[in-house]
C-alpha cells in the first residue's frame, strides 16, 4: 500500500472490533449480516463500517449483506492473522505470567516461546510450558529463534534496556506493558499499554459522565 492510500491508524484500530464479532457470529451459526446489523452489535454506523471496510475492498454485495465466515477470514489476512509470530515476554512477575497464561494470543497465531527474569527464583519455572529463562540469555535466544514480537511487562526502570536489546537482536515488533515512553528506532513498530492511563481515563469519565460520548 503506497503512502498516499494508507488507512488511517482509527480505521485500523477498529478492525479487531470487527473481527472479534463476526467471530462471535460464526459461533452463533449466523453466515450473513448487513452493515446495518453490524453496526448494533459494534456501535459503529453502518456508513462507517462501509467506507472502513471499502478502504480494504468491496466485501459485501448489495441487497445481501456480507459473508460472515469470508469477511473474517478476510480481516485475518490484512490483520496479519493468517501467520504464525514467534514470541517472548520480558518479564516474569504477575503481569508477564498473565500475559503468558492467556490462551487467546497462541490461538491468534502469537506463539509465545520464552519468558525472561533476572530473578534467580523465577528462572527455571514454567508457566504452562513456557519457561522463564535468565535475562543474560535473551539476546542470544532471539537471534537464534528469530522472535518478531517482544512483551515487555517488566518495571519502569527496565524497560528502555529491554527494548534496546530488543532493538540490537533483530525483533521488529514490540507490545510494551511497562508505564515508560519507550525510544525506538524506526525499523520497529511499538504498541503501548499503559493500563494506568486507561483506568485513569475511565475515571474521568466517571467523575464527568456527561463529557462521555461513544466512538
Amino acid at each position: 500500500m503506497d503512502r498516499e492510500n494508507r488507512v488511517s491508524i482509527t480505521v485500523i484500530r477498529r478492525l479487531p472490533k470487527y473481527y472479534r464479532y463476526l467471530g462471535e457470529l460464526l459461533k452463533k451459526g449466523i453466515n450473513r449480516i448487513s452493515s446495518q446489523e453490524l453496526s448494533k452489535l459494534t456501535g459503529f454506523t453502518a456508513s462507517q463500517i462501509r467506507q472502513d471496510l471499502n478502504n480494504f475492498g468491496g466485501f459485501g454485495q448489495q441487497g445481501y449483506g456480507y459473508n460472515v465466515e469470508e469477511l473474517r477470514n478476510q480481516l485475518g489476512k490484512i490483520l496479519g492473522l493468517d501467520r504464525t509470530y514467534k514470541t517472548i515476554i520480558a518479564g516474569a512477575g504477575n503481569l508477564g505470567q498473565a500475559v503468558a497464561n492467556y490462551r487467546g494470543f497462541e490461538e491468534a497465531g502469537f506463539k509465545i516461546l520464552a519468558m525472561f527474569d533476572k530473578n534467580p527464583k523465577l528462572i527455571g519455572l514454567k508457566i504452562r510450558d513456557i519457561e522463564i529463562k535468565d535475562v543474560d540469555e535473551m539476546e542470544n535466544f532471539i537471534r537464534e529463534n528469530n522472535i518478531d514480537i517482544g512483551i515487555i511487562t517488566t518495571p519502569k526502570e527496565s524497560a528502555q534496556d529491554v527494548a534496546d536489546i530488543f532493538m540490537r537482536s533483530g525483533i521488529r515488533g514490540i507490545w510494551n506493558f511497562a508505564p515508560a515512553d519507550l525510544k525506538v528506532d524506526d525499523k520497529v513498530i511499538i504498541e503501548n499499554v499503559h493500563l494506568n492511563e486507561s483506568l485513569f481515563t475511565l475515571s474521568y469519565f466517571l467523575k464527568n459522565e456527561s463529557d462521555y460520548v461513544r466512538d
